[in-house]
């Protein structure tokens, strides 16, 4: 028999009319029988082509076992996203609070009166890799249901008066957004392994570069201590590859232990700079030795012979996840010897049993930094791994992910001063102008001598923040120039009158809805990236039109954010940029001035204006390179080398 979703006329609702589950549409008949019958309401939303959506649907609500603990404890309600987007709205920035991250299946256990006390997306039937199973959870929210029903609907009452208090949030930019979202990052911080929420674990280094960037305006240990742990257990884990370096996707495991092995360039462009930005905080080496390995892999293994950076490397190697990253104890004793080679094996915690599926992931979490093995070691175990067997790697070259590297290695440049890394990026930037760019019209993608399609919001903005890097690295104010140049593209063919920029802009064609995306998911936002680009042209040039549109962009932003604002960590620090601008330094050169030289000299993480020469007020001291910095709202006097402000 049918249930209740075959009367309505929603692909996606017919597509679960013959589930043995009692369906109800969204209605008040469902909410007066889960009053009548106290009983918690299951809300499942989701759309015709998800194949998630589809997964869930064969492994459980075609599933008597699972249909029989829905229909006796539960009320449960299907909506189709596409039809009531307020609903998928309103209980999407529901798990985004309780997850940290979101998508469709979207899972919401909630009371009768629609206040959520659960959420999540996918679940197995069963559990899988330390993922909890859809029986085993409708169990434990039945049990505590019965048993503790007073904490649930607290918990709900609270989530539901946070997101109201954060709502309601209007006006100018509100700084007290940053507060509430490190109060959320605390809630989620798993103190024991580091992280936020549970498995699986990504890295999200844009919320890593928030809580560092609100630790140096408020010296917020807690933030410190969150960021740093953090980083500490994703490089001592499998998520960081020990052999050859770089990151993985994401731990599978709370531990950071087991990761999804595939590498993605944009996963390290951002860890690059969450790396720089705690070594430019603490000064403590091991960050700087982390980005310049993670570095280093990008190099030795993601770069084109043309400069561009490549997209991916497969998880697989021989049709197996993970088969090219693990050891057994003897392979490593038959490429280092016998006696480095199980002191290498001690240090990095393979052994007989192993700590995947029967072999060994490399990793540091039970000895310390202070166990690495030496470049010789390493040298050879990888090159044993490389012949042993290949790794498939996407050639395809992204403007947005280029550009965030860009953005990675000029941070690295600029706290290490070496110049192989602005090397790196100024040559992805001629790749970017060479076949990426045709005038100021960028392009998402270049493969095998192919151009994608015309560049979206994210493309523009990602770049635009590479070339303010590249000139902060380089005070060339060609970079500026072209930052400026692309941001009055993106105001003319991407902004909504109403606030905030489009995905795609009004040359693109026209689809039936025109979103506006603004949360942070694996990367920042496009709309996030822009406020970052408009706050720091704004603090660069001190135009009144470029302060404006950058307060108007916060404004839009805040609105967006209030309802959760750890999920909008890469506006916030753009916010925190704008309300605790960092220190300014106003470089006026010498007569033949070599301004390579003087930007070096600059401390990496200043706004710096570059003067083409002396002006009435800001006059050269004793006729050379004079140095103005203003910090905290106040100007020190002139200098001629910055070592004197110490």
């Amino acid at each position: 028999m049918s249930n209740r979703l075959a009367h309505e006329t929603s692909p996606y609702l017919l597509q679960h009319k013959d589930n043995p589950v009692d369906w109800y549409p969204w209605g008040d008949e469902a909410f007066e029988r889960a009053r009548k019958e106290d009983k918690p309401i299951f809300l499942s939303i989701g759309y015709s082509a998800c194949h998630w959506c589809h997964v869930f649907a064969h492994e459980s609500f075609e599933d008597a076992e699972i249909a029989e603990l829905l229909n006796q404890y539960f009320i449960s309600v299907k909506v189709d996203k596409e039809e009531r987007p307020d609903i998928d709205s309103v209980y999407m920035t529901v798990c985004q609070a309780f997850t940290g991250s979101g998508g469709w299946p979207t899972s919401i256990f909630m009371t009768a009166d629609g206040k959520p006390f659960f959420a999540g997306t996918y679940f197995p039937k069963t559990a899988q890799h330390h993922t909890i199973g859809f029986r085993e959870l409708l169990l434990l929210i039945r049990e505590k249901w019965a048993t503790h029903r007073k904490e649930l609907f607290r918990d709900a009452e609270e989530i539901v008066r946070q997101l109201n208090r954060t709502e309601t949030l209007s006006g100018d930019a509100d700084p007290d957004l940053s507060t509430l979202a490190v109060i959320q990052f605390e809630r989620m911080y798993d103190e024991k392994h580091g992280g936020f929420g549970r498995a699986p674990k990504f890295p999200s280094a844009h919320n890593l570069l928030f809580l560092l960037e609100y630790y140096k305006r408020y010296g917020n240990d807690s933030c410190l201590r969150m960021a740093e742990q953090t980083l500490l257990r994703m490089y001592l884990g499998g998520l960081f590859d020990h052999i050859g370096f770089g990151f993985c996707r994401y731990s599978t495991d709370k531990k950071f232990l087991v990761p999804h092995f595939e590498k993605m360039l944009y996963d390290n462009a951002l860890l690059l700079l969450a790396y720089c930005s705690a070594y430019t905080v603490t000064n403590d080496v091991l960050w700087l030795d982390i980005a310049e390995k993670t570095a280093a892999y990008i190099l030795r293994e993601m770069i084109s012979p043309e400069g561009g950076f490549y997209s991916s490397q497969d998880a697989d190697a021989d049709g197996e996840e993970g088969k090219y990253y693990l050891f057994t104890p003897e392979e490593v004793i038959g490429v280092l010897g016998r006696e480095p080679g199980e002191s290498f094996n001690r240090r990095y915690d393979i052994t007989e049993t192993g700590n995947f599926e029967g072999k060994n992931i490399p990793n540091l979490l039970k000895h310390g930094p202070a166990g690495v093995s030496g470049a010789a070691e390493l040298s050879a175990l990888a090159e044993y791994r490389r012949k042993r067997f290949s790794l498939h790697r996407d050639e395809k070259i992204l403007t947005s992910w280029n550009s965030l590297m860009i953005t990675a290695m000029c941070a690295l440049y600029r706290v290490s001063k070496k110049d192989i890394y602005l090397s790196a990026a100024q040559g992805a930037d001629r790749f970017i102008q060479q076949h990426l760019c045709d005038g100021d019209t960028l392009y998402v993608s270049f493969h095998m001598g192919k151009l994608g399609a015309r560049g979206f919001l994210d493309d523009y903005a990602a770049y635009i923040v590479a070339q303010l890097s590249l000139y902060y690295a380089t005070l060339d104010s060609t970079y500026l120039n072209t930052a400026k140049r692309l941001c009055g593209k993106v105001l003319a063919e991407f902004a909504d009158t109403e606030g905030g920029f489009y995905l795609y802009s009004n040359n693109h064609e026209a689809l039936i809805l025109r979103p506006k995306e603004t949360y942070d998911g694996a990367m920042p936002s496009g709309n996030a990236l822009m406020a970052c680009a408009l706050v720091r042209i704004a603090q660069l040039t001190g135009d009144p039109h470029d302060q404006c549109e950058a307060a108007r962009q916060l404004h839009f932003l805040t609105q967006s954010a209030a309802p959760s604002p750890a999920n909008h960590a890469m506006f916030l620090t753009a916010l925190l940029e704008h309300t605790r601008p960092p220190m300014k330094i106003t470089v006026v050169p010498e007569p033949q001035a070599d301004i390579r030289c003087c930007a070096r000299a600059l401390p990496p993480d200043a706004v710096v204006v570059l003067l083409p020469g002396p002006t009435v007020e800001y006059p050269l001291k004793n006729g050379r390179t004079t140095y103005y910095v203003c910090r905290e709202h106040s100007c020190l006097p002139p200098v001629n080398d910055l070592s004197e402000l110490d």
